[in-house]
Order: structure tokens, then C-alpha cells, then sequence
């Protein structure tokens, strides 16, 4: 008599080599579809980063800093507009080949996207006992498929290091009292400025001495760099600073602030001052009345993150590649979700899941980088206009009003984010 085939072992959740098996699938899989999210992105061609040094060689050899420009196709005339305190760490990389300074504002750039990753997860981690490695890995990749993160990285731009200052101060060094607590967010304002509404957060939370050394932090930078470059310090601070002109036109898809929202409404025209200012005010008064509540309830990164997209709506030009705070707003509202665990949250988790999700899909398909929008004016004409020219600024209004504040002890009572417990949370 044959004997009976014999069907092969079962994959279960208790199968420890299925699980590895799964979770590398999921890493490969990811990983395969990062050179597809990048392609695009490579036309930039390290643009802004050429800028940068561009505008080095001009003044190293005697040219003022501020006078430099270049054509530009989109924008019509292109600066160099960081504060001189930028300038003076840039100054050292002019000296190098651009291929060199290329890959090391690369690596620096993905390094601190593991970084702060690791930062952010590892609480999550912690609170729901998720697999280390692979729930690590995973959550790299994702950043790094995020558009602001490619659009960083292929312009070359320097902000995941000013992010980096930001977190080590705001959810390490301040919740601990630390002696040095707010010097990285003073660094970060002195690089460029848009740092300084963590300034008003330190501010708004009563973190006084915090908030003090912030501004003696970038007020020192800034008359360091005014001792080694006088004259350029003063057309920056009396003049460059006040021409928002020099940054780029303000209707391009882009610039997902909310000036540029109401600019894509009045083209050619420039919107209403008071109107925007008036906005400005509402958004903020509210994220950082928000912001600080979450500090005060022992929540510093959903404090910071509030704050982050308030400076984001509040600027003038805000680019795809300055809105970094929709990844710790998606980690938190993930970590929320894995809080509702009781019967009665069901509902809940499946909204604050399916946030973090649509949030996530949206912010890797992005609003530029498969989009060809042109060189010419945008303005909105009907509402799917509206929609899809200002998905990141709607995005960041949504999140302001639902993003979940954790609520438990007292923050005298906290060191950091991650003793928090995973029990209640609420908005």
C-alpha cells in the first residue's frame, strides 16, 4: 500500500521560523519599493545642497554672502537665506569636493533618521512588547519613504539635523532638568529660525530656565557669527530676513503653509496680511494651548509635535521637506491605538489606526513628487483643487484638533516620554 503524502508543518502565530520568515518578507518588501519612491526625486540632483556651497565659494573669495544669486527656472532668482550661523558650519564643506560633501549630508541625514526613529519607537516598543529588530526596521524604512525625508535627502537639505537638536532637548534634556536643556533648541533656532516657535512651546509650558537658555543659546550663536562676519550679519538681520521674496514664490504646491494656501487662492496677488495673521493666531493660540497641555500632562512628544506643526502652518513658506512632524504624529497615534485594547475602545482603535495608516499612505505618496505641477502660477479653482493642493496643511489642521494627549501623572512626576503608561489616553 503507498504511503499517505504527508503535508507539510503548518505555519502558526506559535511557529518562531514562520514569524522570522514573515518579517523578513515584510523588510525585503519594503525595502524593494524605496528606489521606486526616489526615482523621482533625483531630478533635484542634491539642488539646494549646490546652492549652499555655490554661495560658499562666492564668499570665500571676498563677495558679501547675501549677493549671491543664481537663475532658476520655477522660482525666476534663487539666495542663499540661512542666518550667518548657518554660513559659518556650512563654510568648511565649501572647501571639500562636492561629491564628498554630497555623501556626507547623506549619511548624516539617514543616520539621524535612525536615529530619531529609534528615539521614537523604542517607548512603543517597550509599552506594547512588539519584536524589537524587525518593529526597528520597519519603522526606518517607512521614514525613509516618507516624502519630507526624500526630499531632505535629495535636496540635500540639513533638516533632520536641526530635528535631531530638537528631540535630544525636548524629550530628553527638559523633561529631565537637565543642566544643558534647551541649548539644542537654541543651535536649532540659530541655523534657521524656524526652530524658535520650541522657543514659545519652552515658553508656553513654564519651562523658564529652559526657554532662557535656548535664547542665550542662539543669541550667542548669533553674535559669534556676527563677531567673524559684521557686515553680513547686519543685511541679514536689518534687511534679508523681512524679504520673503528672496525664499521662492509662495503659490507653489510646495509650500504647504498656510500663507501659501491663501497664495494659491489670490494669484497673481499676495493675500491679505491681516487675514493671514489673523489665521496665524487662531492655529497657534489653539496648537500650543494644546502643546502645553500635553506637556503638563507628563506627554512631552506629543507636546513637541503639536508644536512642530504649528511652526509649519505659522511660516510664510513652509516646503514638502520641512514637514517632518507627521512621523512622530503617526508613532503616537499607533501607540494610541495599541492602547485601546479594552472591549469598549474598539471604535476607537480602528479611527486612531486608520489614521495612522492614511496618514502614513499619504505622506509617502506626498504632494510633489508625482505630481507635475509646472512652472507657471497654481491657483485653486474648486474644491478638489483645495484638496490636493493643500493635503499637507489639512493634514496638520486635522491633527492639531485630534491628535491624542496622554494623560496620567503629573509631568513632576515624569523623567521622559517613554515612562509613560500605556493605559488612558485622551484628546
Amino acid at each position: 500500500m503507498p504511503a499517505e503524502p504527508v503535508a507539510p508543518p503548518a505555519v502558526t502565530e506559535d511557529d518562531p521560523g514562520g514569524r522570522t520568515v514573515r518579517r523578513l518578507v515584510a523588510v525585503v518588501a519594503l525595502s524593494a519599493v524605496l528606489p521606486a519612491l526616489y526615482l523621482p526625486g533625483l531630478v533635484h540632483n542634491f539642488f539646494d545642497l549646490k546652492i549652499y556651497m555655490s554661495a560658499m565659494d562666492w564668499w570665500r573669495v571676498g563677495h558679501p554672502l547675501y549677493d549671491y544669486v543664481q537663475p532658476d527656472r520655477v522660482q525666476g532668482e534663487l539666495y542663499f537665506t540661512y542666518p550667518p550661523f548657518s554660513a559659518l558650519l556650512l563654510w568648511p564643506f565649501g572647501l571639500l569636493r562636492l561629491g564628498a560633501t554630497v555623501a556626507i549630508f547623506t549619511a548624516l541625514t539617514v543616520l539621524a533618521v535612525v536615529l530619531t526613529t529609534r528615539w521614537l519607537v523604542t517607548p512603543v516598543i517597550a509599552r506594547h512588547h512588539l519584536p524589537r529588530t524587525f518593529t526597528l526596521i520597519s519603522a526606518v524604512l517607512l521614514v525613509l519613504a516618507v516624502e519630507s525625508i526624500r526630499e531632505t535627502i535629495t535636496f540635500g537639505q540639513i533638516n533632520m539635523l536641526l530635528v535631531v537638536l530638537i528631540l535630544a532637548d525636548l524629550l530628553f534634556a527638559v523633561p529631565q532638568a537637565r543642566r544643558w536643556a534647551g541649548v539644542g533648541v537654541g543651535l536649532a533656532t540659530a541655523l534657521k529660525l524656524f526652530p524658535g516657535i520650541f522657543i514659545v512651546y519652552l515658553l508656553a509650558t513654564r519651562r523658564w530656565r529652559a526657554a532662557a537658555v535656548a535664547s542665550a543659546t542662539a543669541a550667542a550663536a548669533t553674535v559669534l557669527a556676527a563677531a567673524i562676519a559684521p557686515r553680513d550679519s547686519w543685511r541679514f538681520w536689518t534687511h534679508e530676513l523681512w524679504t520673503t521674496e528672496r525664499v521662492g514664490r509662495t503659490d507653489i504646491v510646495g509650500n504647504q503653509s498656510l500663507f501659501g494656501l491663501l497664495s494659491r487662492f489670490t494669484e497673481p496677488e499676495k493675500p491679505d496680511r491681516l487675514l493671514w495673521l489673523l489665521l496665524v493666531a487662531a492655529v497657534a493660540g489653539y496648537g500650543l494651548w494644546r502643546a502645553a497641555r500635553a506637556a503638563r500632562a507628563g506627554d512631552p512628544l506629543t507636546g513637541l509635535t503639536l508644536t512642530g506643526l504649528v511652526g509649519s502652518l505659522a511660516s510664510p513658506i513652509t516646503w514638502t521637506h520641512h514637514i517632518y512632524w507627521f512621523v512622530p504624529a503617526v508613532v503616537l497615534l499607533a501607540d494610541a491605538a495599541l492602547s485601546a485594547d479594552r472591549p469598549d475602545e474598539a471604535r476607537r482603535r480602528r479611527w486612531l489606526a486608520g489614521l495612522a495608516l492614511g496618514i502614513t499612505a499619504v505622506t509617502i505618496y506626498g504632494v510633489v513628487t508625482f505630481q507635475a505641477w509646472g512652472a507657471g502660477p497654481v491657483r485653486t479653482h474648486d474644491p478638489v483643487d483645495f484638496v490636493v493642493q493643500n493635503t499637507y496643511v489639512l493634514l496638520s489642521l486635522l491633527l492639531l484638533a485630534v491628535l491624542p494627549v496622554r494623560s496620567g501623572p503629573s509631568a513632576e512626576n515624569r523623567t521622559n516620554w517613554t515612562d509613560l503608561p500605556s493605559s488612558h489616553v485622551q484628546r
